[in-house]
């Protein structure tokens, strides 16, 4: 199946100086970010690739990624291209899609062979210079700074051919892999967000029938929680056993795949694989729907229709809210950060709409690597090359967050009872 209207970035230079005065200003207004921050160290480390080719990675928790990827451009005295899912340029009445490709952005469809966008990838890397921005967490994000989802396979395969093809050109051609790990931080005292927490856990406890008095706010956010999944259990027939009544987090797995299964079954997403775990079921339901939504050229009428489609992205939204929805989570550390995570994921879930709180990016680089140093051995064993590059990325990103995990504080102190 070929892939239709691929969309190439092509560099618009008044979109890029307007994004370059304009990015503090649009990171504020659509996100809430007040600052981004990079060490000095950090800082020369970006200004010494300038004239390299590059692979950029970073985690992916949220949709705020690219844009501080954009600011690193900057710092680094460069510009990245961006690959970004098809469905995105038609945002906006194509508005959206005109100004990311004008800053770097092309086109790729998950779950088909985009021949064009892989094509693409491949020129950028090889041109001297070039340098891919990529988030090998994918789609879908998981609104969760301190995890990472499974990394999508493909981003070492890219690097790799990247560098073939541009030792063609130039045998001595080297690509250089920067990981790199980004950690929101909340700007606002911790006064303002324990009363802001306690206002709006209070509105969803009234609107729920909940009473909040003599618990902690770890129980709050489960109580919460626990209604929630009791409401979804009741419209979706899901049983629970009496034997596993009070185990939130057995309930709350069989309410996603109960979701994601019912999704698949009135949907008929194709090649559905039910024995799937609850990510790879939402990232196959995604890629389904969005290849729906660009116009797939479907001659076996395997695709849902239009209609359908839409249905099942509402669906797929409310389906990954419980997905999200991880109790040890919270437990582990209720820092203000993670409170937030779930916060606006209730909110969403409850009233309908969210707002983000102010906060600030942290930019932390991980030890860069060439991948020259593995292609050796990709010859010799592609899979197993691959799959050491994928895990030292992996292992870079981890430790990053384990540190930055380890600066955080709870919240509300222990003994917070309300």
């Amino acid at each position: 199946m070929s892939i239709k209207s691929f969309i190439p970035a092509k560099f618009n230079l008044p979109a890029l100086w307007f994004t370059d005065l304009t990015l503090p200003l649009l990171n504020k207004l659509i996100h809430n970010i007040d600052s981004i921050e990079i060490s000095k160290n950090d800082e020369k480390t970006l200004k010494s690739f300038q004239k390299e080719r590059l692979l950029y990675i970073s985690n992916h928790p949220t949709t705020k990624e690219p844009g501080i990827a954009y600011h690193v451009a900057n710092m680094m005295g460069s510009r990245f291209h961006y690959m970004a899912a098809r469905e995105v340029f038609e945002w906006g009445y194509g508005f959206v899609g005109d100004f990311i490709q004008s800053i770097g952005a092309y086109s790729v469809l998950a779950g088909a062979p985009d021949r064009e966008s892989l094509k693409a990838s491949r020129t950028i890397l090889a041109n001297p210079e070039g340098k891919l921005a990529l988030f090998p967490e994918g789609e879908p994000t998981s609104g969760m700074n301190d995890t990472l989802l499974p990394f999508q396979p493909g981003v070492a395969q890219l690097g790799i051919w990247g560098l073939e093809d541009a030792q063609k050109k130039d045998p001595n051609a080297t690509i250089w892999v920067l990981p790199t790990f980004i950690k929101y931080r909340m700007t606002s005292s911790m006064l303002s967000m324990q009363k802001d927490m306690d206002q709006s856990l209070t509105r969803m406890e009234e609107r729920l029938g909940i009473s909040k008095t003599g618990k902690d706010i770890v129980h709050r956010f489960l109580s919460v929680g626990k209604r929630m999944m009791e409401r979804e259990e009741k419209e979706y027939g899901v049983p629970v056993p009496e034997n596993r009544a009070d185990d939130f987090d057995y309930r709350l797995g069989r309410m996603r795949h109960a979701m994601l299964d019912n999704i698949a079954r009135k949907a008929n997403i194709p090649k559905w694989d039910g024995d799937a775990n609850a990510i790879e079921k939402l990232r196959r339901i995604l890629s389904v729907l969005e290849m729906v939504s660009v116009g797939i050229p479907d001659p076996n009428g395997e695709l849902p229709s239009l209609e359908m489609a839409r249905w099942a992205r509402n669906a797929a939204t409310k389906a990954y809210d419980f997905i999200s929805i991880q109790t040890a989570y919270i437990k582990e550390l209720p820092s203000p950060e993670r409170l937030y995570e779930f916060l606006y994921r209730y909110e969403n879930e409850i009233f309908g709409e969210t707002k983000q709180r102010p906060q600030k990016a942290i930019v932390r680089l991980g030890e860069p690597f060439k991948i020259n140093d593995y292609l050796g051995s990709y010859k010799e064993d592609k899979k197993k090359t691959l799959d050491t590059m994928t895990e030292r990325l992996r292992k870079e990103l981890e430790s990053m967050l384990v540190d930055e995990k380890s600066k955080s504080n709870a919240l509300f102190p222990s003994q917070y009872i309300f």
